[in-house]
C-alpha cells in the first residue's frame, strides 16, 4: 500500500501559520539535565558508530560528539550484554567530566531497554520492533483480535514505562517507516497513518500509568512520507490534547551532498512549520560531520521563530494551516520553456541557472555553460538566467544568444527596474525560431498596469511573462489588471529586491500565499522558486554554498506539490549551480536524474564499513538514473526501509550480506568480497543496467 494521507486526516490542524514560522507550544521534557521542548533551544543529537562492547572507542567517541557541540548521545544496545555496557560507559564518561545526556537505541528485545534504563537519561524504542517480530505477514484482523494485540503490547511495554518513570528517565517513542508492525501494516498500511498510529499506541499505554517524559519521533528515508508523517502526528495528537516534543530526522539519508539535502528538505520544512525540538541528522559518515549541518537548520529556524515572536506575529485563520495533500501536485497549465523543455502539467520541473556574470562577460558565459553542458551526469541546464541592468545590456544579448541557441534549450532576461517598454520595443530581437526566451521582471503594486502591457508585449512576440511580485502585491492590484487577459504564457515568482531585513515572514510561506493567490485569481499559471540569498532565512549565512537553504525552499514546496520550475542563482560557478539544482529535485523527489541511495548512518549494529562499502557501490551504480538501492548495516531497518528501493544490500552475519530486490531476499550470505558484483549481476538481471557515459 502507497503511503497516503485520506482526506479526513487532511481537515485536521497542525501549525500555527503556514506563512510564519510560529513555534509550536509543546510539554518541556527532561534528558538528565538538558531540557527539551517547550521554550528550550532546538537541541542536537547524533548517534555512535562503535560497537557498543567496546567501552573506550564508545567513551572516545562520545567525548568527540560532546566537543564538537553534540548534547544528547544515542548508542545502540541490541542486547542485553550491550545493554549493560552502557553503565561503564556513563560512568567513564562522567568521570571525564562530560555530562552529555545518553539515550539507548532498543530494537526487538525489552529485556535491553529494562537493563538500559538503569544507566541512561533515555530509551529510543521502535513501536514497530518493540516485542513485535517482523514477519511482512497478511492478516485481517478483527477489532477483538486487534484489542487482543494491544493488550500483549500493554503487557509488554508496561514494566519499561515504570522502571523510566522510577529512575526519571525520558523516552522516545521513535516509529520508523521501514519497521512497522504486521499488526500496524495490516490495519493502516505502509502510510504516514501507520506510523502514527503506532506511536500513539505506545503514548496511551505511557499516559495510563500518568508517564508523560516523552518525545517523538516519525523518520522515513522519503523527506515526503517524513513530512507526512509529523505533520498529521501533530494534528492526532492536539485531538487528543498530546503535547509531546518532537525529535526530527530523515533516516537512512546517506552521504555526501545528497544526504544533506534530504535532511535539510525533511528537516528544514517541519522547521518552518515550527515543528521540532530536538534533530539529529543521519549521516553515512563520521558522527561528528553530522553536527555542523544539525547547528546550521537549527539556527536558521531558531532565528525565524524569535523574529515571528518579537513581531507578534499575526496568526492565520486555523482553516488555512490544513495537512497538504500528500503526493497531489498543484495543477498548472503546460508552457513552452524552450525547445524540448516544457513545464506545467505532467512535465517535471526545470532547472534554470544564473549566468551569475554581467551580460557584457559574453566568451566567459559561453565557456562556463560548455563546460556544464559537458558534465557527464546529465545535469544540463535548461534555461539560462540573464540579467539585463540597462538598455545598452540588450545589445549584448544577441551574439550570446546566437551562440548558445544550439547548448541552451532557453534563454530568460532578467529586466531591472530602468528597463521599460519602450526599450523593449526599440530593440531588435533574435528571430524567434532559435528558441523561445522569457522576459522576468520585478513588480510593485503601482507596477499592475505595466504588469499587464508587459504580457501583452510578450504575447505579440511569442514570449513567456515571468512576474516577480510578492503575494500581497499580485492580490491587492496586479491579478486585478491580469485576471481579464488569461493566464496564458504567464509565470509567476518571488524574490525580494534587497535583503529581508526580519525573517518573521519566510520563503516558504511567501511562496504557499503565492500559490493561493494565484489559484484564486489566475489559476493553472506555473511558479518558479527562485533560490537566491534573498530568499534565505539567514541571508547573512555562508554555510555549505547555501546548499541547506535553498533545499529547505525548494525541498519544502516541492514536497507539497508547488513548483515548476527552479533556479539557482548567485551561485559563482554555472556547473556547480546546475547540479545543485537537480539534486534538490531527486532529494524532494519531484525528478529523478540518477541513482538514488538510501543508506543507514551505521551504529554498533553494523556488520560492515557502512562509508567504504556505500562510496564503492555508488562509484559503480551512480549512473543509474530512475534505479534505488538501499544500503543497510543490519536487519533492523533494512527490509521496511526498501519498501521504495528496488535492490538492497543489507548485512546479514559478519563477513556476509543479503541481497534483496524489493522486499524480498534473493541471496542469502553472500561473501563480503564478491557481494558487489552480485548485486550489479542482479540489477542486469532485473534488466535496469545501464553502461555508464564513458564506458559507451
Amino acid at each position: 500500500m502507497t503511503a497516503s494521507i485520506s482526506s479526513q486526516q487532511v481537515e485536521l490542524p497542525y501549525c500555527p501559520s503556514r506563512s510564519q514560522a510560529i513555534r509550536r507550544h509543546t510539554r518541556c521534557i527532561q534528558v538528565g539535565p538538558v531540557a527539551v521542548g517547550g521554550d528550550q533551544p532546538i537541541r542536537i543529537q547524533s548517534m555512535t558508530t562503535t560497537v557498543t562492547q567496546d567501552v573506550s572507542a564508545t567513551v572516545a567517541q562520545c567525548l568527540e560528539l560532546a566537543e564538537a557541540g553534540c548534547e544528547i548521545i544515542r548508542i545502540t544496545a541490541p542486547n542485553k550484554a550491550a545493554a549493560s555496557a552502557l553503565k561503564t560507559i556513563s560512568e567513564q564518561l562522567r568521570a571525564a567530566k562530560c555530562e552529555v545526556p545518553l539515550v539507548a537505541d532498543i530494537h526487538f528485545l525489552p529485556a535491553a531497554a529494562m537493563e538500559a534504563a538503569k544507566y541512561v537519561e533515555k530509551v529510543r524504542i521502535n513501536p514497530g520492533n518493540y516485542a513485535d517480530k517482523k514477519k511482512f505477514a497478511i492478516k485481517e484482523y478483527s477489532e477483538s483480535d486487534y484489542q487482543i494485540e494491544l493488550e500483549r503490547l500493554h503487557q509488554a511495554f508496561t514494566p519499561l514505562v515504570l522502571r523510566c518513570k522510577e529512575y526519571g528517565r525520558a523516552l522516545r517513542i521513535g516509529t520508523n517507516h521501514g519497521s512497522l508492525s504486521d499488526r500496524i501494516l495490516n490495519r493502516f498500511g505502509d502510510t504516514p497513518l501507520g506510523m502514527v498510529e503506532s506511536a500513539l499506541e505506545f503514548i496511551r499505554i505511557a499516559e495510563s500509568h500518568q508517564f508523560h517524559n516523552i518525545c517523538l519521533s516519525m523518520k522515513a528515508s522519503n523527506p515526503k512520507v517524513m513530512i507526512a508523517a509529523y505533520r498529521l502526528a501533530v494534528a492526532r495528537m492536539q485531538a487528543e490534547d498530546m503535547h509531546y516534543p518532537l525529535h526530527l530526522g530523515v533516516t537512512e539519508a546517506g552521504d555526501g551532498e545528497d544526504a544533506r539535502i534530504k535532511s535539510a528538505i525533511g528537516i528544514g520544512s517541519l522547521l518552518c512549520d515550527g515543528l521540532g525540538d530536538t534533530i539529529r541528522v543521519s549521516l553515512t559518515e563520521d558522527p561528528v560531520n553530522e553536527i555542523p549541518v544539525a547547528q546550521a537548520l537549527a539556527s536558521k529556524a531558531q532565528q525565524a521563530w524569535q523574529a515571528a515572536a518579537q513581531a507578534q506575529a499575526k496568526v492565520q485563520p486555523p482553516e488555512t494551516c490544513r495537512i497538504p495533500e500528500q503526493g497531489v501536485r498543484r495543477p498548472s497549465r503546460a508552457l513552452q520553456l524552450g525547445k524540448g523543455c516544457s513545464i506545467g502539467a505532467q512535465n517535471v520541473p526545470a532547472v534554470v541557472v544564473d549566468a551569475a556574470k554581467p551580460i557584457s562577460e559574453t566568451e566567459a558565459i559561453i565557456q562556463a555553460v560548455c563546460r556544464s553542458q559537458l558534465q557527464p551526469n546529465k545535469c544540463k541546464i535548461e534555461a539560462l538566467l540573464l540579467k539585463i541592468e540597462t538598455p545598452a545590456d540588450l545589445a549584448h544579448f544577441t551574439p550570446l544568444y546566437e551562440a548558445l541557441q544550439t547548448a541552451v534549450p532557453a534563454c530568460i532576461l532578467e529586466l531591472s527596474a530602468s528597463i521599460d517598454l519602450s526599450d523593449l520595443e526599440a530593440y531588435t530581437w533574435p528571430e524567434s525560431a532559435l528558441c523561445p526566451l522569457t522576459l522576468l521582471q520585478s513588480m510593485q503594486g503601482e507596477d499592475a498596469h505595466y504588469a499587464a502591457q508587459l504580457l501583452n508585449f510578450c504575447r505579440q512576440k511569442g514570449f513567456n511573462c515571468a512576474l516577480n511580485c510578492s503575494p500581497q502585491a499580485l492580490e491587492a492590484e496586479i491579478a486585478a489588471q491580469l485576471a481579464p487577459m488569461g493566464s496564458e504564457h504567464l509565470i509567476f515568482t518571488y524574490c525580494p529586491n534587497i535583503a529581508p531585513t526580519s525573517a518573521s515572514e519566510h520563503a516558504v510561506g511567501a511562496y504557499r500565499q503565492l500559490a493561493q493567490v494565484i489559484d484564486q485569481q489566475l489559476p493553472a499559471s506555473p511558479i518558479w522558486i527562485r533560490n537566491h540569498p534573498y530568499n534565505a532565512l539567514d541571508p547573512q549565512d555562508q554555510y555549505s554554498d547555501r546548499t541547506l537553504e535553498y533545499s529547505v525552499l525548494s525541498g519544502a514546496l516541492l514536497c507539497e506539490g508547488i513548483g515548476d520550475l527552479i533556479s539557482i542563482e548567485a551561485e559563482p560557478q554555472t556547473e556547480q549551480a546546475s547540479t545543485l539544482g537537480y539534486n534538490i529535485l531527486q532529494g524532494a523527489r519531484a525528478r529523478i536524474s540518477k541513482t538514488e541511495f538510501v543508506a543507514c548512518p551505521s551504529c554498533g549494529r553494523t556488520l560492515f564499513d557502512l562509508q567504504s562499502v556505500t562510496q564503492r557501490i555508488r562509484a559503480q551504480t551512480e549512473h543509474l538514473k530512475g534505479v534505488t538501492i538501499a544500503i543497510m548495516g543490519c536487519i533492523v531497518n533494512g527490509p521496511g526501509e526498501m519498501a521504495d528501493a528496488d535492490f538492497g544490500y543489507v548485512g546479514g552475519a559478519p563477513g556476509k550480506v543479503n541481497l534483496y530486490v524489493g522486499k524480498d531476499c534473493v541471496q542469502y550470505n553472500v561473501p563480503e568480497a564478491s557481494a558487489l558484483k552480485k548485486l550489479i549481476a542482479l540489477i542486469k538481471e532485473h534488466n535496469k543496467w545501464t553502461e555508464p557515459e564513458s564506458a559507451q
